[in-house]
């Protein structure tokens, strides 16, 4: 099974996050990595198992970079039944009202089309003592066992 790692970021942490996810998930399965901004909504497939990595930015917004996939997903609604994905969001809990927000955005939008997600919702909260790409890592391990073979 293809696995593809979307990442919508303001910063790069996304990215970078991203990256360590990737170096788990591909001891097991062919892994691609796209920039949301760059990811085609027609290219998501029933077949692949999609990661989406997203930050929060502002308010509860999402970051620049994941804009121009959900935008696709408002325009297009592609039915996406069959689907499976996962998330990992990326926040600060000093923002209590809309941590981690950007992630649930991703999430709600690929549910409300048919998608189903799986595994565990992963937050990071960045004024925690855990680097993002140490809690990515260990959130990518405990998928491998739901995304199969």
């Amino acid at each position: 099974m293809s696995v593809v790692i979307l990442y919508g970021s303001e910063t790069g942490t996304a990215e970078l996050v991203s990256d360590a996810i990737s170096d788990v998930l591909a001891q097991q399965h062919d892994v691609s990595m796209y920039d949301m901004a760059d990811f085609a909504v027609e290219d998501l497939h029933a077949d692949d198992f999609v990661v989406a990595v997203c930050s929060t930015y502002g308010e509860g917004e999402l970051p620049t970079g994941a804009e121009p996939f959900a935008e696709g997903l408002d325009d297009e609604k592609p039915d996406l039944s069959g689907l499976r994905f996962a998330v990992f969001g990326l926040g600060d809990s000093v923002y209590d009202d809309t941590f981690n927000r950007g992630g649930e955005i991703i999430a709600e939008k690929l549910t409300e089309l048919g998608a189903s997600q799986v595994g565990e919702h992963g937050r990071h909260d960045m004024s925690s003592k855990v680097a993002a790409k140490v809690q990515a890592k260990e959130w990518a391990e405990g998928l491998t066992k739901v995304i199969g073979a």
